[in-house]
């Protein structure tokens, strides 16, 4: 699979994605899992795919440093936009929130989540203040 930082060099290029299969803890929908994952891949775009981000935190696995420390945009489908923060935030990985999504596939359906993981650079939509703080920046989030 191709680096999708070196493809699309234009101002609408796809933001790198995160999907998390959530594995091992059983907080999403089955059907939503498995759904997004199809379209991700019948839209053949380039995307990191993990088996539980929950799991890669508690190891503190670089692979999320890596990830946050990238240029450009970054969508990531898993669950509360405020856990997936923590979760990085407790790998020492904090992420950059001007240039992260973070979409829920607890509450959105697969056909709302796939649509804004496979928007173009420039759409990222953005969560409130409040939910986007990380564990350092708002303690009683």
């Amino acid at each position: 699979m191709s680096d999708p930082d070196d493809e699309n060099h234009g101002a609408r290029a796809r933001p790198r994605i995160l999907y998390c299969h959530c594995a091992y803890a059983n907080v999403i929908a089955p059907q939503v899992k498995s759904e997004v994952l199809r379209r991700l891949c019948a839209a053949d775009v380039a995307f990191d795919g993990v088996a539980d981000l929950c799991e890669m935190s508690a190891r503190k696995d670089p692979a999320l440093a890596r990830l946050s420390s990238r240029a450009g945009e970054i969508r990531i489908a898993a669950c509360y936009p405020r856990a997936v923060r923590w979760l990085f935030s407790a790998a020492g990985a904090e992420l950059p929130a001007e240039r992260v999504e973070i979409l829920n596939m607890r509450q959105s359906s697969a056909e709302e989540v796939a649509e804004r993981l496979l928007a173009t650079s420039g759409d990222v939509v953005r969560a409130a203040p409040a939910s986007n703080a990380s564990p350092k920046e708002n303690p009683s989030a």
